[in-house]
């Protein structure tokens, strides 16, 4: 009898547990709680993780932007640096060609040269040449003193009408023909600056030396030291163009050629490094 009620004790308490539903079960609620609270932290992870990548995202498409801004401006600046840089090389020796013409001591009024001197010749030279070094006159360039001075007059007005080619070969026709003129110096100088103004800075190189060479007391030894060492700045002899930058600056101190190769040694150093 006793085994028969408590075989039916054992029986209603294992009935008992199997009605036990999961939504009941203690362990099961919280596992399903854990879950939850895992699925939440994973979404606030994900979300600051997005948040901070569009973040990284928007800030890199700005750098890329202004990049892209910077890339244009570059790009223009350096397809009309050239271009407005030998404007202005032009506008300079033009303003200096004026005040060369300003001397009024010309026989031709239309001509003109570097300031007179005292003795009547120009940029303080005699009739005889740029102190002495030029050779003998060709037969008959001084039989008149307006030959010289109108031939220079046509040939600047060539290179001022930007006649490049046409002013190139009257001003190297003018030096041949009146090596021991008082515009010989000057004729040379533009002559170089036909040659500058069209990139060809190897030609223009040599003939700008050939005013430092042959008219060692120009008043356009400045102005060509500063253009030699310009070729060679276009040309990358860093060296070379550093050389005569500084000497302009050592030689001619307080001068707008001076000032000029300053700026320019400026830009080298940070070019060349």
């Amino acid at each position: 009898m006793r085994s028969s009620i408590l075989a039916l004790s054992v029986g209603a308490l294992l009935a008992g547990c199997t009605t036990i539903t999961p939504t009941d079960d203690p362990v099961y609620l919280r596992i399903q709680d854990l879950e939850a609270r895992l699925m939440r932290v994973e979404r606030v992870v994900n979300n600051e993780s997005l948040i901070e990548l569009a973040g990284q995202i928007e800030q890199l498409r700005a750098d890329v932007s202004a990049l892209r801004g910077e890339v244009e401006t570059l790009r223009f600046e350096t397809e009309s640096a050239g271009e407005r840089q030998r404007q202005l090389y032009l506008d300079i020796d033009q303003r200096l060609q004026a005040l060369e013409q300003s001397r009024g001591a010309s026989a031709d009024p239309r001509f003109g040269a570097d300031t007179a001197g005292p003795d009547g010749g120009f940029g303080g030279f005699s009739a005889g040449g740029a102190g002495g070094s030029s050779t003998a006159p060709a037969s008959g360039a001084q039989a008149s003193a307006g030959n010289d001075q109108e031939q220079y007059s046509q040939a600047f007005q060539l290179l001022q009408a930007r006649r490049y080619d046409a002013a190139a070969d009257a001003f190297r026709q003018f030096v041949e023909a009146y090596p021991s003129s008082d515009l010989a110096d000057n004729a040379q100088y533009w002559l170089a600056e036909t040659l500058y103004v069209r990139q060809q800075f190897d030609a223009a190189l040599r003939e700008f030396q050939k005013v430092i060479d042959v008219y060692p007391r120009s008043d356009k030894l400045a102005d060509s030291l500063l253009k030699i060492g310009y070729c060679n700045y276009e040309l990358k002899r860093w060296n070379d163009a550093r050389a005569a930058l500084e000497r302009v600056m050592r030689e001619f101190p307080g001068t707008t050629a001076a000032q000029l190769a300053a700026t320019r040694l400026e830009r080298l150093e940070q070019e060349a490094g």
